[in-house]
């Protein structure tokens, strides 16, 4: 049977899977039928939709689209600007709209419960539909909303849930933004007397022991004694408090907020960037008559957070360094579909490379993001908009009329999360004049920031300011808005730290965007023990913000778009993880990852990135002398060899501390590429119809060394229980698609992405290329 078929059968009732528990949640991710482009009529039941493709949430359509080849200005032009101007920041790739569909027949079982669509977000605006009808949306995609259907659904027939989702124009943002459902969409089902409201639970921690909650009920019925039961699990799973209380209803309000009594945890364990353990509040509410009505969960960690102008910021008393980078959401060749996976490796990625830290650049990322940061215990920076501007916040709206609905939507959905540490609610406003009440952002930021601490007030506020100046006529004063916010985050300008520090010495500073090229400068610069701590901007290659094509992106971070590290890397390395001894070769100019194939007689430029005292670097056997790490913060960390004369064989660096030898790094002259050999990275592949395998393929010579300058194409087919969702490797300039099953190596290497089926069974990878001795990976997904 094709999948198509399968997909058209599997269009299910969804009361079969919910059942009659308090609040079910079902995932709509599977069987949206999809559509590229607008058609008048795409939200009527009567459409036939029988021909549109099959797709499976999370997806970004714009992905799919072609790239769009710049547009000379003139005669002879080598303009790198595309056909509107703009599709430079936008990756090349055409402002589009798509429409979905999903059939949904629930049956009788689900008449008298209140049903909600929940959308994790729509990219970068979107229309809901049911039966034809417009029931919601969002002008601001990166935001969540739901929509109570609960007296639209018709039941025992077939319903229509029709989603137009729109890019707008090519000015309304800086960079690529995707196409789509994005993120998850659910169906939730709750009780109607008596039901907890959207992300109802607020956690605290006092002392790093204690724990109180609050709740956000709904009461439409006469009930005034509403019992709350709170069930709190140990990150080792253990029962550590269960208790039941009962909360008063003092007025005829159908929302309560209450509450409950403080707790004490015994011998809690601590949530840090090293042991990010996580505890579970199980809150379960009752009827007056003792039936359950709701259970609701989050997972929150103990822990306390301070800033000081002293320290800097301390988690759990002890001075933390925020080692990080800010990034925009989208994920390398599945464009902005938000898989948890493909979050997750870079995460797991990050840490290996000493980050710590994270700024969401420059909107909320999904929630399964902040949920990984949770669990790795990475800190983050999470940010709301870009500029407070209609242009940069969808375009279809007034600013003013987004930020009362946006804000609390935010605040509420990761507020019990220990990872982020600090709210920002802009980037660089200083460059909009027009910004609402004409004073440079201050009012807006007060009247929002006020709105915030209705939600929480355990973190600091700040936005991210850039260039740092007081007004357009002076740059002698820090900007208005550095006087009023928590933190004064300056993007690049860490300059300015010392006097502004000395003339405010309240300040608590924060490097909110650093450069890439001037990576270490700008960090051993700094005063690290008082700072709260950097973030590289774009450490990892993506699509967008190109600065002139073929670069159908951002090409000057740490990490090439398909994650393999760039030389640079191990100069972030160094700097963030001073503990691990570390020697790495970082050939400069052009070709500087060819390795050591060269041209012989070829002069050629070199960094050893190091964290230790002394490099010695060998050619062959032969010495080429010793060098000690500079300590000008200018070059800390990177040793300089010029006039090195390439020769076949080998280029060693070797690294010392106290004369002992505490790291090496070799590079060599490879022959000719044989064959491909294939390498999975998910050895806990499961069969949910979500989880992604990325399998880099590489290029070796007989002895299994990658060969770097092979660049042929390889071609990928797929048996079994998966499906290919990405190709890709690192070069950001080539015209090839980041969908299909072909893809060429790049620096000898590329990668595909599997996604799983919902069906565990084995997966078999074959790779195959005109020249080289195809591989054949076997692979299993499980429940």
């Amino acid at each position: 049977m094709n999948k198509r078929k399968l997909l058209s059968i599997c269009l299910f009732s969804v009361a079969m899977l919910l059942t009659a528990q308090p609040r079910a949640v079902n995932d709509l991710s599977f069987g949206w039928r999809f559509l590229d482009g607008d058609l008048s009529g795409a939200e009527q039941v009567s459409l036939d939709d029988a021909q549109w493709r099959i797709v499976n949430l999370p997806h970004d359509f714009q992905i799919e689209q072609p790239w769009v080849l710049p547009e000379p200005k003139g005669k002879n032009s080598k303009s790198t600007t595309s056909a509107n101007g703009l599709l430079l920041n936008r990756g090349f790739k055409p402002m589009v709209k798509g429409w979905y569909r999903y059939h949904l027949t629930p049956a009788d079982s689900l008449k008298g419960r209140r049903l909600l669509l929940d959308f994790g977000g729509i990219m970068y605006v979107g229309d809901v539909y049911l039966n034809g009808e417009h029931i919601g949306g969002t002008d601001y995609g990166y935001i969540g909303f739901e929509i109570d259907v609960t007296d639209r659904l018709k039941f025992g027939q077939d319903n229509v849930i029709a989603v137009l989702a729109d890019t707008r124009n090519a000015n309304n943002a800086r960079w690529y933004t995707g196409a789509g459902l994005f993120r998850r969409v659910s169906l939730i089902a709750t009780s109607k007397d008596l039901h907890f409201e959207r992300h109802p639970l607020y956690i605290t921690t006092r002392n790093n022991q204690y724990v109180t909650i609050s709740a956000e009920i709904a009461v439409h019925d006469k009930s005034k004694k509403l019992p709350v039961g709170v069930q709190i699990i140990s990150p080792d799973g253990k029962v550590v408090y269960e208790g039941k209380s009962t909360l008063q209803r003092n007025t005829p309000s159908s929302v309560v907020e209450k509450r409950l009594p403080e707790i004490s945890i015994p011998n809690p364990q601590l949530w840090d960037t090293e042991h990010p353990r996580l505890y579970t509040a199980i809150v379960t509410l009752y009827r007056e008559n003792g039936s359950v009505a709701d259970v609701v969960r989050s997972r929150f960690g103990i822990r306390t957070i301070e800033i000081t102008t002293d320290e800097g910021l301390k988690l759990n008393g002890k001075k933390v360094l925020l080692k990080g980078y800010a990034n925009h959401h989208a994920l390398g060749a599945l464009g902005a579909a938000a898989y948890p996976r493909a979050i997750e490796k870079r995460i797991q990625l990050m840490k290996q490379f000493g980050i710590n830290h994270i700024r969401t650049a420059h909107n909320p990322y999904s929630r399964e993001f902040i949920e990984l940061c949770d669990q790795y215990g990475i800190l983050v920076t999470n940010e709301l908009y870009d500029k407070w501007t209609q242009q940069h916040t969808g375009g279809r709206v007034p600013f003013q009329q987004l930020w009362q609905h946006d804000v609390p939507e935010w605040i509420k959905r990761d507020r019990n999360s220990p990872s982020v540490v600090l709210w920002s609610l802009g980037n660089e406003l200083q460059q909009n004049p027009d910004q609402p009440f004409n004073d440079f952002g201050v009012t807006m930021y007060k009247l929002q920031k006020a709105l915030l601490h209705r939600y929480d007030t355990t973190r600091l506020v700040t936005v991210s300011m850039h260039p740092r100046y007081r007004s357009w006529e002076t740059d002698s004063l820090p900007p208005d808005l550095a006087m009023i916010t928590d933190v004064q985050a300056y993007n690049y300008r860490y300059m300015y730290f010392p006097g502004d520090g000395r003339r405010f010495p309240w300040m608590k500073f924060y490097q909110s965007e650093a450069s890439v090229v001037l990576m270490g400068t700008n960090f051993y610069e700094m005063n690290l023990d008082k700072v709260i701590g950097i973030a590289y901007w774009g450490a990892i290659d993506y699509l967008g913000e190109s600065l002139g094509w073929p670069a159908k992106g951002w090409n000057q971070g740490c990490f090439y778009i398909d994650l393999e590290p760039k030389p640079k890397a191990y100069l972030l390395k160094s700097m963030f993880k001073p503990e691990e001894p570390l020697v790495h070769i970082g050939i400069l100019g052009k070709n500087n990852n060819k390795m050591w194939n060269r041209t012989p007689g070829d002069s050629l430029a070199l960094n050893t990135y190091t964290n230790a005292e002394e490099v010695e670097l060998v050619l062959n056997g032969k010495s080429l002398g010793r060098k000690l790490n500079p300590v000008d913060p200018k070059s800390r960390n990177q040793i300089r060899w010029n006039n090195i004369v390439y020769q076949p064989g080998y280029l060693e660096a070797i690294a010392f501390n106290n004369g002992k030898v505490v790291a090496r790094h070799k590079i060599e002259t490879t022959g000719e590429a044989v064959k491909l050999v294939a390498e999975s990275d998910n050895a806990q592949w499961k069969a949910d119809g979500m989880d992604l395998q990325h399998i880099r393929i590489t290029a070796v010579d007989k002895k299994g060394r990658r060969v770097p300058v092979t660049t042929d194409e390889v071609t990928f087919s797929v048996e079994g229980s998966a499906s290919i969702v990405g190709v890709i490797n690192g070069d950001i300039s080539s015209n090839e698609m980041t969908i299909g099953n072909k893809r060429s190596l790049f620096n000898g290497t590329c990668t595909v992405i599997l996604r799983s089926d919902r069906t565990p069974g084995k997966v078999t990878l074959t790779a195959t290329s005109p020249n080289l001795k195809p591989v054949t990976l076997k692979l299993q997904n499980r429940k």
